[in-house]
């Protein structure tokens, strides 16, 4: 049993495809042995023995995403959502929520700042958080 490792090679470069998507008539398989020279094989890509493959269809990223649930998902805390990811994710909400109740006169510009300071130092681990600490030190101005 002969190799057809050149003759794909050539097809392949003549078909513009990767190799494996070349395909051979089996029962031609002796003719297809003989084309030793480009034209040959174009000969042959003509007469319908050797033919490209289509392409395999890639999965959408949307269906790649459907299939990481809870029960597939492998690897430690972070590897799914990074470190840094997840820091963004708390950190903006809290920043932005400070921001407004500074703005509408809730809370002074020091208090602003002190809580500010806070956020940054990984005190709070999310907006609701952030508002039970201001309601038990009484900080928040229109709430007393």
């Amino acid at each position: 049993m002969s190799n057809l490792k050149f003759q794909r090679r050539i097809a392949a470069k003549i078909l513009k495809v990767g190799e494996n998507r070349i395909w051979f008539d089996p029962n031609k398989r002796e003719e297809i042995e003989k084309a030793v020279t480009r034209a040959d094989i174009k000969k042959l890509i003509e007469k319908k023995i050797v033919k490209a493959l289509p392409e395999k269809l890639k999965k959408t990223r949307e269906r790649k995403k459907k299939k990481r649930g809870p029960g597939s998902k492998k690897g430690g805390k972070y590897s799914i959502i990074g470190k840094k990811r997840r820091w963004i994710l708390t950190i903006r909400p809290l920043r932005k929520m400070l921001k407004e109740l500074r703005d509408s006169g809730q809370i002074d510009r020091k208090t602003y700042r002190k809580l500010y300071l806070l956020v940054k130092g990984g005190m709070f681990r999310s907006r609701a958080h952030l508002k039970t600490y201001l309601e038990q030190h009484g900080l928040i101005k229109g709430e007393k």
